[in-house]
């Protein structure tokens, strides 16, 4: 009998199940051998999502509260100096010029005198006529000789010249322009020869012992102030006033005299007002820095009251209705509605009987919650506890104490 053979097709459909099984016998493998492979993910630290802020034990003080205000230096007294008589100006004081000094009684300008010495002279010649005309006429009464009429009219004619000669002399005297107190020329209005009648300005003057600042300051801050009123004028508190002089900034010492007494109606604002002794330095047993000329622009620091235990705040930390944020000792944000006694661009001032913490949160946060748990730096800075030290070491000591008892096989 011949061999049997078998088909080539057949050989091909025995094969497929032995690769189906072997495809999936390594694939089967491959997934075992790279799922041991395969590293564990590391693991990712926890995170603290609690704020870290910053806080700050509050402090209690003692504060002045100043005024600060500014104004323009102007002279006590500032007269302006007319011609009493018409004439010609025949004389001018070398010291009669913008900026010259005098003292008082000094001899700033002249008129021609001439026809007022005339007037004189005329009126104490009518005078003499008029003694002599009443002498006769009081004689002649007394003889019986005039009648009283008579004589009341030569003494009224005798006292009507005596008036005519006063007002010649006076005349005569406001010819010559005299200074009525020490101090400086602001300006002057007329020139040598030049004709000028009964009125005209001749100049400007001020005295030069004391001069005076106008500070504006707003109602509220009038609380913070000792200050005289209109009707108990007299010396208030001390001030400060700061401006610059020759390109150097100088600080002078004046003194609040009064208030004005009245509201502004534009500003709304009350004027003090502030003296300055010598702004000139012209007394030398007095020291000033340098002179204050009349016109400076200066700015005033006004000394206020005192008050005692008051805490001061960073403004930016005051939120609306005045709420200020404390830390408790559990670590918990506390909303707190302050009355504030005053603020300035820096700092709020509240009394501190009205805080109850005293850790004042520093950090501005976005959205601050009444509550809300925070984390500080001196927890993050602060030692591990003694507890956990203590059990983490005897651990550390039972292993140990485990290790050393332990069988040698």
């Amino acid at each position: 009998m011949g061999a049997i053979t078998t088909p080539a097709s057949g050989r091909k459909f025995l094969r497929r199940p032995f690769l189906t099984f072997g495809i999936l016998f390594f694939g089967i493998f491959g997934m075992v051998a790279l799922s041991l492979l395969k590293k564990d993910p590391p693991k990712k630290p926890d995170v603290n999502t609690t704020p870290l802020v910053e806080i700050a034990e509050v402090d209690i003080e003692t504060v002045q509260f100043d005024v600060d205000s500014q104004g323009i230096v102007s002279p006590l007294m500032q007269t302006t100096l007319s011609a009493e008589v018409s004439g010609a100006v025949i004389s001018l004081s070398d010291n009669f010029i913008a900026g010259g000094k005098f003292n008082a009684g000094d001899v700033l300008a002249r008129i021609d005198p001439l026809n007022y010495q005339v007037n004189v002279e005329r009126a104490e010649a009518a005078l003499a006529q008029r003694q002599i005309e009443y002498d006769g006429a009081k004689k002649l009464g007394d003889q019986g000789y005039r009648s009283a009429t008579e004589l009341a009219t030569a003494k009224a004619a005798l006292v009507s010249a005596e008036a005519d000669l006063t007002r010649a002399q006076r005349d005569l005297e406001r010819s010559i322009i005299r200074a009525p107190y020490d101090g400086l020329v602001l300006s002057r209005a007329t020139e040598l020869g030049n004709f000028v009648n009964t009125g005209a300005q001749l100049g400007v003057i001020f005295a030069s012992d004391v001069a005076e600042v106008r500070l504006p300051v707003p109602d509220p801050d009038l609380a913070f102030l000792t200050l005289p009123t209109a009707a108990n004028i007299g010396t208030g508190p001390e001030v400060t006033l700061v401006g610059s002089y020759r390109g150097r900034d100088h600080r002078w010492p004046a003194t609040v005299v009064r208030t004005e007494g009245v509201v502004d109606e534009r500003t709304r604002m009350v004027f003090v007002v502030a003296r300055i002794d010598d702004p000139y330095a012209l007394d030398t047993t007095r020291e000033l820095t340098a002179e204050l000329p009349i016109g400076t622009f200066v700015t005033a620091e006004i000394k206020g009251i005192v008050l005692e235990d008051v805490v001061r705040i960073p403004r930016q930390l005051v939120r609306a209705s005045n709420n200020v944020i404390f830390v408790d000792p559990e670590r918990k944000l506390r909303f707190r509605e302050l009355e504030i006694i005053r603020t300035d661009a820096d700092f709020a001032y509240v009394y501190a009987d009205q805080l109850l913490e005293n850790q004042l949160l520093m950090t501005r946060l976005e959205a601050p919650l009444n509550g809300m748990l925070v984390r500080t730096t001196e927890d993050i800075d602060a030692p591990p506890d003694a507890d956990s030290e203590n059990a983490e070491s005897a651990s550390d000591d039972g292993a140990e104490a485990s290790d050393a008892t332990e069988p040698v096989s």
